[in-house]
């Protein structure tokens, strides 16, 4: 009897699993390859050279009650935190000072704890080669992003591109792990120090989305280091940034939510094998009262005025 096999396609960006039937037992039933197309997609698939989770459900779960007691002092600690901020203002600042506030310092590196805010990953994660890391720069006051990259694909027979490296924020939490978003909508640039190594990077911008489809979506604008010992700042308007998703550019283009952002990232993927390093300061926010401009790319009028 012919074993079934899966394959893997990919449909404007999309990959798809689809489930290959032996000829001599056709799929009559139009629903059971949709079931059985799905479950592959969300339960079955793993990337390529990631050994199987072969372990049971009830195995996953940790028991730890010291780490559950500490868990729950914490959640309260942090829920009484939003209490007393809410009656405060803003962000635990008054009112006068939100709405009047020019720039503000949001991401910053001023100690060893502060790398605990950021998530460090390559392509290894789909058996690639290159490497990155992340520690403090001198006097433990800057970030200091460094690796190799290797754009050679990984020999498992599916995947054909390779070589990035990607530094991102982690979203923010409230108290009981829910999710909270950063709130920019008063602020019109992106402000960063920086010191590279004549590289250019992607800056990534995550925002909420309302579709679940939609998580892969995100805003990206290009960082261009010079190169040297000497530090450059980095002023990037927020109009500029473009909607992309799985590494595509959309057609359909609209403005970043500036009220809904997520988490902030640099990627490297300019395929030139070798070492890595970029450094930064602080990455903040200005108001630009001489930047008007609100997208820099075309929009689709869906009711266009008569």
């Amino acid at each position: 009897m012919a074993a079934s096999r899966t394959t893997f396609k990919t449909l404007f960006g999309i990959p798809r699993v689809i489930s290959r039937q032996p000829l001599s037992f056709p799929s009559t039933s139009p629903s059971s390859g949709i079931l059985s197309t799905r479950g592959a997609y969300e339960r079955d698939y793993r990337r390529p050279g990631q050994a199987p989770d072969t372990r049971w459900p009830w195995q996953k779960i940790r028991l730890d009650f010291s780490k559950g007691v500490e868990g729950i002092k914490k959640h309260f600690r942090l829920l009484k935190d939003e209490f007393v901020n809410r009656l405060t203002g803003p962000e635990g600042k008054p009112l006068i000072n939100h709405m009047l506030e020019q720039t503000q310092v949001q991401w910053e590196f001023r100690g060893p704890e502060s790398l605990n805010q950021w998530i460090v990953s390559s392509d290894q994660e789909i058996g690639g080669r290159s490497t990155a890391y992340i520690k403090m720069g001198r006097n433990n006051t800057t970030c200091f992003l460094y690796g190799t990259l290797c754009s050679t694909p990984p020999r498992d027979g599916e995947t054909r591109y390779s070589g990035y490296c990607t530094m991102r924020s982690k979203q923010p939490l409230g108290s009981f792990d829910r999710k909270k978003h950063y709130d920019l909508s008063n602020f019109n640039t992106l402000h960063m120090r920086i010191r590279g190594d004549g590289r250019p990077w992607m800056v990534n911008i995550s925002a909420e989305t309302y579709f679940s489809h939609q998580r892969d979506d995100i805003y990206s604008y290009f960082l261009y280091t010079r190169g040297g010992p000497y530090w450059q700042d980095v002023k990037i308007p927020f109009s500029k940034f473009f909607l992309s998703s799985r590494g595509r550019i959309q057609d359909d283009q609209h403005a970043l939510w500036l009220d809904k952002v997520n988490s902030i990232g640099f990627t490297l993927g300019d395929k030139a094998d070798g070492p890595f390093q970029l450094e930064i300061d602080f990455i903040a926010l200005c108001n630009d009262h001489a930047h008007t401009e609100e997208f820099a790319y075309e929009l689709y009028k869906r009711n266009p005025e008569v």
